[in-house]
């Protein structure tokens, strides 16, 4: 399998990269850090005048027209920046599946002006004590034309600045609905959460909070389809993000190894130095591998009902669940030893590697727990033909 960038793609590559090495500086991410929002707004204007925030949304909305496996192109390169901007909650998680599943007038309300940089949103696809964002504990109940909602949502990202948020819920007939919430609606208590990348989420609690029928996506009969349709491109997007984190942080290390010098030698042609750094090399191109696989199925998924497309489909969610726990385990190990790498500097705050540990540290933290992954994994696997 060919996963070589076409000219299309490796265009929107350098695009992106020449956007963000111009604009996030280490003067500007520490200024950022300590924001009243962790967002850098100039940085989003300027990827929407770009109309990078458009790259897999319709163009009948502004929208470039092209697919996931581009919009993971993007992903990769604001994880290679450590960009605080929420190009994952706004893009892979909210407007995706509203492009998707929503209606036309559901488009046409929010694509525009997220597309513009106007409008932030995000999606609430996690629950303390709930491991699994397939399955809400979420309720929602039927109100006349509307809809109530009762539960809690948590680490939400960029929940505190979001004009709405997705949050699916359980309906009484256990079926799913993805309902957009206003985050400053009736009954809905945001509390911020500061997390381990320095960014800021929230904590959503929702107290029969009343959303229109309207603001309903897509149809109850393909909730559940949709909430994992939602999910897999959240979790594939994060996976893209981690393979440009562990890159520049193998790069920064790389840089570092050549001229820091002891016993009159670059520490780089001590044996154990490159030893660390080529297993970490090898982490990241694995991760890379199955990430770029699963991005590739994705973008390519059917929308058939065909046994063949139910295969391809099934092979994707695999793909996806692989891609996991390597952007996590994998991710983890090149952070760890980019730091160990370094020594005493690798901690220093002025000094930019650090921020790449933090970073893949959340994303690691976000994916969740690799073991339950592999076990979920092994049981498919087991089960006969």
């Amino acid at each position: 399998m060919d996963f070589a960038c076409s000219d299309e793609q490796q265009a929107l590559r350098e695009l992106a990269r020449e956007i963000l090495e111009t604009e996030v500086t280490p003067d500007r991410l520490r200024e950022i850090e300590t924001s009243e929002e962790r967002i850098d707004r100039k940085l989003w204007s300027t990827l929407a005048e770009a109309n990078l925030l458009g790259v897999a949304l319709p163009e009948a909305y502004g929208g470039s027209g092209y697919g996931f496996f581009e919009l993971c192109v993007l992903l990769e390169e604001i994880g290679r920046a450590v960009a605080p901007v929420p190009a994952w909650a706004a893009l892979a998680c909210a407007a995706a599946p509203i492009a998707r599943f929503g209606s036309e007038a559901l488009q046409r309300r929010w694509l525009p002006p997220l597309l513009s940089g106007e409008t932030l949103l995000s999606a609430a696809l996690a629950e303390s004590d709930n491991p699994d964002p397939l399955a809400p504990a979420t309720k929602a109940r039927a109100d006349g034309p509307h809809w109530r909602l009762d539960g809690a949502k948590f680490c939400v990202p960029a929940g505190h600045v979001a004009e709405r948020v997705l949050v699916p819920a359980a309906l009484p007939d256990a079926r799913v609905g993805l309902f957009l919430v206003d985050p400053s609606g009736a009954g809905v208590r945001l509390e911020r959460q500061f997390v381990t990348d320095r960014s800021l989420q929230a904590w959503l609690t929702l107290d029969g909070v009343r959303v229109a029928g309207d603001d309903v996506v897509g149809s109850f009969d393909v909730g559940r389809d949709a909430l994992q349709w939602t999910v897999e491109r959240a979790i594939a997007g994060l996976c893209a993000m981690q393979v440009g984190v562990a890159d520049k942080a193998l790069r920064i290390t790389a840089g570092y190894a050549a001229q820091r010098h002891q016993f009159g030698r670059p520490i780089g042609s001590f044996q154990a130095v490159h030893t660390r750094a080529a297993d970490a090399y090898c982490d990241l191109e694995s991760m890379r591998l199955v990430a770029l696989q699963a991005a590739y199925l994705l973008s390519r998924s059917p929308v058939s009902a065909s046994p063949d497309a139910v295969a391809r489909e099934e092979l994707a969610t695999d793909a996806v669940q692989v891609a996991k726990v390597l952007a996590g385990e994998a991710g983890h190990a090149v952070a760890y030893a980019a730091m160990h790498l370094h020594g005493g500097i690798g901690v220093d705050v002025d000094y930019p590697v650090h921020r790449y540990y933090l970073w893949a540290r959340q994303i690691e933290l976000t994916l969740g727990s690799s073991a339950s992954t592999l076990a979920a994994i092994g049981e498919r696997l087991a089960q006969p033909d």
